[in-house]
């Protein structure tokens, strides 16, 4: 990936405020398309709880500190979640074999097949909306997003 070009000072606070203003469209844009994702796994689950789904997905099972660990959110937001995914029927827990005092979290086969579902259909959408994008530019945004997204867990600022 080439480097982007120098841009002299002046257009750097506008190219700044461009991009800070562009996000901004797109957290709101992509919180309305969570919550319509979120409602494909199941009508009644929280947007915010397509996180901890994802994570499950990744890892297999996780203890509860784990799973807020992972997603970076806190144990008693995380708790409060995985009780409401238990009540879906999207999520279980089992006692942890390496620690009978321990329970682990995993996604129940309908949890999964949903999650499963309602990914297809945000990757068929996606595919519509840049459908006119070339190879070459998705492969850009991609790394792109990917060094903010890590500029991001780096900071502590904002």
């Amino acid at each position: 990936m080439t480097p982007p070009p120098e841009v002299p000072a002046g257009d750097r606070e506008q190219a700044i405020s461009d991009m800070e203003e562009q996000l901004s469209l797109l957290f709101r844009r992509s919180r309305a398309i969570g919550n319509r994702v979120a409602r494909r796994v199941h009508p009644e689950m929280e947007p915010g709880a397509y996180g901890l789904l994802r994570a499950l997905q990744r890892n297999g099972s996780l203890r509860l500190t784990d799973l807020a660990a992972e997603i970076g959110v806190g144990k008693p937001t995380v708790s409060r979640q995985v009780g409401m995914l238990e009540r879906l029927g999207v999520v279980e827990k089992q006692s942890d074999p390496t620690d009978g005092r321990a329970q682990t979290l995993s996604l129940t086969p309908y949890g999964a097949d949903q999650l499963k579902e309602a990914q297809l259909a945000r990757r068929t959408a996606f595919h519509g909306l840049l459908s006119q994008w070339d190879d070459a530019d998705l492969t850009q945004l991609a790394g792109l997003l990917g060094r903010l997204n890590d500029a991001y867990q780096n900071d502590e600022t904002l």
